[in-house]
């Protein structure tokens, strides 16, 4: 009886369909590219309509999944900043959100000071670039300020102003755990 070998092209046919399935595999592992240089997420942020000065210039690194916009940002230790208009912003160590043009949406990591309270910022909106305004969605409200304010990233600092303390601090970061 004779034996059935498969002959070498057929092994190298077979070698190349495996090699063309796991490429084929691969681009979804490679949506999610991570890029370490800090200022180029405030190129990115350009690059996508909104202003550069959105995050600190403390970014170490960030992420970005392009088949489905999700930006993460990390930063060394939670910050806070302060812009130009007096606003004051803490950002936690990591701060994400989906990044598309004109819009971060679904935000975390992210906090502004309003009326003495703390409110998580849930999304930015450029709508329209001509009108030179910026939306903050602050939960139940939306925040208008000039988009000015953002061109430049913020320095960021381990603790806030003399008027916002330890205490308040830390009331909002365990408010943020019940509500997330």
């Amino acid at each position: 009886m004779a034996e059935l070998r498969p002959r070498p092209s057929c092994r190298l046919a077979l070698l190349a369909c495996l090699c063309l399935f796991l490429l084929a595999a691969a681009p979804p592992l490679a949506l999610a590219r991570a890029a370490p240089a800090a200022d180029s997420i405030h190129k990115l942020l350009r690059s996508h309509g909104l202003p550069g000065g959105l995050l600190p210039r403390s970014v170490e690194s960030y992420t970005l999944d392009e088949g489905n916009g999700l930006l993460e940002a990390r930063l060394s230790a939670p910050c806070y900043a302060t812009y130009d208009n007096g606003d004051l912003a803490f950002f936690d160590t990591v701060v994400r959100g989906n990044l598309s043009f004109g819009a971060l949406r679904g935000c975390e990591g992210l906090a502004q000071e309003e009326l003495f309270m703390w409110l998580p910022v849930k999304g930015i909106l450029v709508s329209d670039p001509g009108s030179g305004v910026i939306l903050f969605d602050i939960g139940y409200a939306h925040k208008r300020l000039s988009r000015s304010l953002f061109e430049e990233p913020p320095d960021c600092k381990p603790s806030a102003s003399t008027s916002m303390g330890a205490v308040e601090a830390a009331r909002w970061r365990d408010s943020r755990m019940v509500i997330s």
